[in-house]
């Protein structure tokens, strides 16, 4: 074995503390080329917030090394150690490499922080260790800690006021904004809104969630009738409000909605529902955002400073306007978004057009309701079993708790990344073969999640889709209850359904267009206009630095912010989130990101 030559002296914590001992010693003496010396000559450090106050990454010992010295005055960076209380340094692998893992902690001028540390056996030195990944982030502000566990309010604060006003009337006079207006409006109330507000109520940042929907929830609850998430619930934890122990391991939408009510009550977070954003601008020479609500009971102007876009990925439906003949179409049309259940359309015909989650999801609820049911596939699909795809997720199961995972699942620099997804996308693909020799025989035109063969989750992350865990929908293509025509063979839309290139008709009563949702720079340029989303730039997908262009971080549009993504992905970053207003706020930094976010890798 590699290590060997190290465990024969220390174990994983020794070996771990040694390295942190060493890197401390660098950082006193301001000697970033020693520094970046400790680590593989292929070594990572991913910082977020804590040396930087961006999520970024550098690569190699000459990105390290120039990193750190350009942070070196500014931060203050000292006492690295073994974080305690913590999961304890051991051997795992991880992309295929053996590495000791070690969570970590440390302090800055700025705060308290905490990590990653992933070593390998120095090849120069036997019995001696590099930093393969180095992870470090900002957990704290000094003196702006979060109001959680000892810190939480005191009795103090809802003392008894006999003949005055008591613990409800507080909260509603906080969340009506009578004589004030919020430090921060969050548009959304999904995972993403309620994620990010959640962690800046315990800031101490005043804030309110607007949404369109009647109920906390509805952006789920309306979703369609089947509806299930396709990631198991110990990846799925809100801050500071776990799932119970009962929860199901595949959370049902209407479970999940009623929780997302009873989180933003225990959690006193302030909601507007029936609150529908009309329009948004900026005051440049006030730092204050102007924005126009339209509530059932009127219309009102909000000037906040700082806006969260929370709107996900089901904001703005995208309709085809690449399908021909569809005018002429004179069945019912559906997006995906408004599809509920199929019962309408028993014993008659529907087709499908898409072959994502969504698509295959309604394909499948047709077909149980008696509907012949047909897909249209537009372009080529990764398909993984759900089984499978839980896989990516192993880390959750391995015994740290939720906290330790996270920063752990964080410590993923972009090369590591798609070295790890390539990986378990090709067990993914060895273990479904089967299946996937099925649907080629049936037509369907597979992928393996791009060029580089990363699967779902960089698909996901590069495009929002273009993937399916199988249900079941999969299978039932491959023995024929469900049909599959290629979007290329068909001529035409007609009245009775699509006419196709080889003559023949496929008949349709209903056509649902599984067709996805515009993004978030999509969504700004509808209520902010161009200006602002040009300036802010393009949202989701990769940098050419390997981080999500304008996600959780300062923008170059002042006041603006971006939050979305899976439970779990809202969950980690919007701590970082929320601490990056909560410095702007106190004027630690500015509230406008320097430099433009380039274009994707």
């Amino acid at each position: 074995m590699p290590f060997d030559a190290v465990l024969a002296s220390a174990t994983p914590g020794q070996a771990a503390a040694q390295w942190l001992a060493r890197f401390q010693e660098t950082l006193d003496k301001r000697d970033a080329t020693a520094a970046a010396n400790l680590f593989s000559p292929d070594g990572h450090w991913r910082d977020v917030l804590a040396f930087t106050w961006h999520i970024t990454t550098r690569n190699g010992r000459t990105e390290i090394a120039d990193e750190l010295r350009r942070t070196f005055g500014s931060v203050g960076p000292r006492g690295f150690r073994l974080a305690e209380g913590r999961t304890e340094p051991r051997m795992v692998t991880r992309a295929g490499v053996d590495c000791i893992e070690a969570l970590i902690a440390f302090e800055t001028d700025i705060g308290s922080g905490a990590g990653t540390l992933r070593l390998v056996p120095d090849t120069q030195k036997p019995g001696g260790t590099k930093a393969w990944i180095l992870a470090t982030s900002l957990e704290e502000i000094t003196g702006h800690e979060e109001k959680i566990g000892a810190r939480r309010p005191g009795m103090e604060a809802f003392s008894r006021d006999f003949g005055g006003d008591n613990w409800l009337d507080l909260r509603e006079q906080e969340r009506a904004f009578a004589d004030r207006e919020p430090a921060v409006v969050v548009i959304g109330a999904g995972q993403a809104g309620l994620s990010i507000a959640a962690r800046l109520k315990v800031l101490g940042v005043d804030t309110l969630v607007i949404d369109r929907e009647k109920r906390i929830g509805d952006n789920w609850r309306t979703r369609y009738h089947s509806l299930v998430l396709h990631n198991e619930v110990h990846v799925n934890h809100l801050p500071y409000m776990p799932f119970p122990p009962n929860c199901p391991v595949y959370i049902p939408k209407d479970k999940l909605a009623n929780w997302f009510e009873t989180y933003a009550d225990s959690m006193e977070l302030n909601v507007w529902t029936e609150t529908e954003l009309l329009s948004g601008s900026y005051d440049e020479e006030a730092a204050t955002w102007l924005l126009e609500v339209r509530q059932p009971s009127g219309s009102r102007t909000l000037k906040p400073r700082h806006v969260v876009m929370a709107t996900g990925v089901s904001a703005i439906p995208i309709h085809p306007t690449d399908v021909p003949g569809l005018d002429q179409f004179a069945g019912d049309v559906l997006h995906s978004g408004a599809y509920t259940t199929g019962h309408a359309w028993e014993g008659r015909n529907a087709l499908v057009l898409g072959t994502g989650n969504s698509g295959h999801d309604v394909a499948q609820d047709l077909h149980a309701c008696g509907v012949n049911t047909t897909l249209i596939q537009r372009s080529s699909t990764y398909i993984v079993s759900l089984k499978e795809a839980q896989k990516v997720y192993a880390m959750y199961d391995e015994g740290p708790s939720v906290s330790d995972c996270d920063l752990l699942a964080m410590a993923l620099p972009y090369p590591v990344a798609i070295r790890s997804y390539q990986m378990s996308t090709e067990e993914m693909r060895r273990a479904d073969q089967a299946l996937l020799d099925g649907l080629t025989k049936r037509g369907f035109k597979l992928d393996m999640g791009g060029e580089d063969a990363t699967g779902f989750q960089m698909k996901y992350m590069r495009r929002g889709g273009g993937y399916y865990f199988n249900v079941g929908c999969s299978d039932l293509i491959v023995n024929g209850e469900i049909g599959l025509i290629q979007f290329d063979d068909i001529d035409t839309f007609v009245a009775e359904g699509a006419h196709m290139k080889d003559g023949s008709l496929v008949p349709a009563d209903l056509l649902v267009t599984a067709t996805g949702f515009k993004n978030q720079q999509d969504v700004v340029r509808t209520f902010m206009g161009d200006e602002i989303a040009d300036r802010a730039g393009p949202v989701w997908g990769f940098s050419d630095g390997g981080e999500l262009r304008n996600m959780w971080c300062r923008t170059p549009q002042p006041g603006l912010w971006f939050t979305a993504g899976s439970l779990a992905q809202c969950r980690i970053y919007s701590k970082y989130l929320a601490l990056q207003i909560k410095a702007c706020e106190e004027g630690f930094i500015p509230t406008e990101r320097a430099e433009p976010v380039k274009k994707a890798a």
